[in-house]
């Protein structure tokens, strides 16, 4: 077995080596998520710099774990980058699913891979179901969640929706009109009234925004919708993203002063419909939420829980006193 080179100069700057192995492994398996995907993290791993762990086998890269690698002060730590639900470890596509044995070997290759650093965390894809070899090497894990829906039937879907979803979706129907396309800027300045209602920080800035915006645009991997009553005021907003199996609900918000007319309700059931009727995809994600209200919503909409890992490792004795 000959395995790939992985390792970040002392600087803390990619690899040429390590980055291209990890493109042709992209280009090759067709299956990954769209946060995995190289042009994806070349668009938003700002503050900090992506890399991967791969392992080669008869020529190929059978494996691979992507990773975004920060520095603060004197600590260098991997983290989850802006925009990014999942990355984890992948392994090749097969004819046939690799075995348990097959599965730790490989994941045992990946972890010796990757770089020296303080700290480790990552959330793992809802696909990853085995993270034993990182347990017996020190990792620990939480399991979170998200909420997917499978569109095997759009009148099964809709009927399995919480009927005050429904009278939401109808009186939206009333009230507002859907467009698809349109402004990022709209988007942005809808969710941010959002974050706004809530006090809380908008977590990514407007250029970052944008320049992921167009990553997904020229990769023809979103859809941004509108809902907008007759006088023109923009009541809700969302972007759906998009893989070769998957979309994801992956930004909305609601104008604060019309949050009662079920626009955002509507925005999610068209960007579902959109998912099947257009694309053609039978999953759809909603991206998870672990606050109470945001899950009792998923709910309503009759998706499925789906489990996955967050995992984490601490190497600095200094982070481990300071308990983090």
């Amino acid at each position: 077995m000959a395995n790939g080179a992985v390792s970040l100069r002392s600087t803390g700057h990619n690899d040429t080596t390590m980055t291209t192995a990890y493109r042709q492994f992209c280009n090759a398996n067709s299956h990954l998520p769209i946060f995995a995907q190289d042009w994806y993290l070349d668009a938003v791993c700002a503050g900090g710099e992506w890399g991967a762990a791969t392992v080669e086998e008869g020529g190929q890269i059978v494996a691979a774990l992507p990773y975004f690698l920060k520095q603060k002060g004197p600590f260098r730590y991997i983290a989850m980058p802006p925009f990014v639900k999942h990355l984890g470890p992948y392994l090749r596509k097969a004819d046939a699913p690799y075995s348990l044995t097959e599965t730790h070997r490989l994941y045992d290759a990946l972890i010796a891979k990757l770089p020296a650093v303080d700290a480790f965390e990552q959330d793992f894809s809802p696909t990853v179901t085995n993270w034993l070899p990182f347990y017996w090497k020190g990792y620990q894990q939480s399991t979170r969640y998200t909420y997917r829906l499978v569109l095997d039937d759009l009148d099964r879907i809709y009927d399995g929706i919480n009927r005050n979803m429904q009278r939401n979706i109808r009186k939206a129907q009333a009230a507002v009109s859907v467009t698809r396309g349109g402004d990022i800027t709209d988007l942005y300045r809808i969710n941010r009234m959002s974050f706004d209602r809530q006090a809380l920080r908008l977590p990514y800035p407007f250029e970052l925004l944008k320049s992921h915006d167009e990553a997904l645009l020229a990769h023809q991997a979103r859809q941004l919708f509108f809902a907008s009553d007759d006088s023109g005021r923009l009541h809700s907003a969302a972007c759906l993203i998009f893989d070769s199996e998957t979309a994801y609900y992956h930004i909305a918000g609601d104008n604060p002063e019309t949050r009662n007319s079920g626009a955002g309700i509507l925005l999610t059931w068209e960007a579902i419909r959109y998912t099947k009727e257009v694309l053609g995809l039978n999953h759809f994600d909603f991206e998870g939420s672990m606050m109470q209200n945001v899950e009792a919503i998923r709910r309503q909409f009759g998706a499925v829980q789906q489990p996955y890992f967050r995992v984490w490792k601490t190497h600095s004795r200094v982070l481990k006193w300071l308990g983090r």
